[in-house]
């Protein structure tokens, strides 16, 4: 089987988990050493058929953070991942999650480098750090550009694409207002998420 092909997991009732492909049940620890090897996979519920991969990875790192020693998530994290919650701003945290994540393992390489050739964490932390506000500050820029929670009329006309400097059309009918609303929250969304793959890139 390539290293890349997605391995199917079957959980039961039991909470017993079951990979396919090598016929055998596993547990969490087995499924974390498959995840640190490279090799992926999907889990689905047994009886109901529903992929729960999300809930099995976060069990994983449940079960990896309650181990002496290597909990890597700080409090002060995770209690403002929560917060994020319900806000307008749970749109922008996976994929700022993601380039932060993504930018960690692109260095991890020259990281394990300075690791075994210098002592304390600034040599370590202050390059990611520095990564982690640029990504920080693409979220901003783009947030303040495309937020469709942010009026239009509040952005100065300098910053103004020249789309938007266009007369705004006349207010559609008060029933089609709210499919209008969607619909420009979508295509905003999109366009916010194209920006910041763009911004990413430079």
């Amino acid at each position: 089987m390539a290293k890349n092909d997605l391995v199917t997991i079957k959980k039961y009732a039991n909470r017993r988990l079951y990979n396919t492909s090598t016929s055998t049940y596993v547990t969490l620890e087995d499924l974390a050493v498959m995840v640190k090897a490279g090799t992926d996979f999907v889990v689905y519920d047994a009886k109901t058929g529903d992929d729960i991969t999300r809930s099995v990875l976060a069990q994983i790192i449940f079960e990896q953070e309650n181990k002496d020693g290597q909990n890597m998530l700080p409090v002060a994290f995770l209690r403002q991942l929560i917060r994020f919650y319900g806000d307008s701003m749970q749109l922008l945290v996976p994929r700022f999650l993601e380039l932060s994540i993504d930018s960690l393992s692109k260095e991890q390489d020259r990281l394990r480098q300075q690791l075994g050739s210098a002592f304390g964490a600034n040599p370590l932390v202050q390059p990611f750090e520095a990564n982690v506000r640029r990504n920080m500050e693409l979220f901003e820029r783009a947030f303040a550009m495309f937020s469709p929670f942010a009026k239009r009329e509040e952005r100065p006309s300098a910053e103004l694409a020249p789309e938007d400097r266009r007369p705004a059309p006349a207010a559609a009918p008060d029933a089609s207002s709210k499919d209008g609303d969607i619909d420009e929250l979508k295509h905003q969304l999109a366009e916010m998420q194209r920006k910041l793959e763009s911004l990413s890139r430079k």
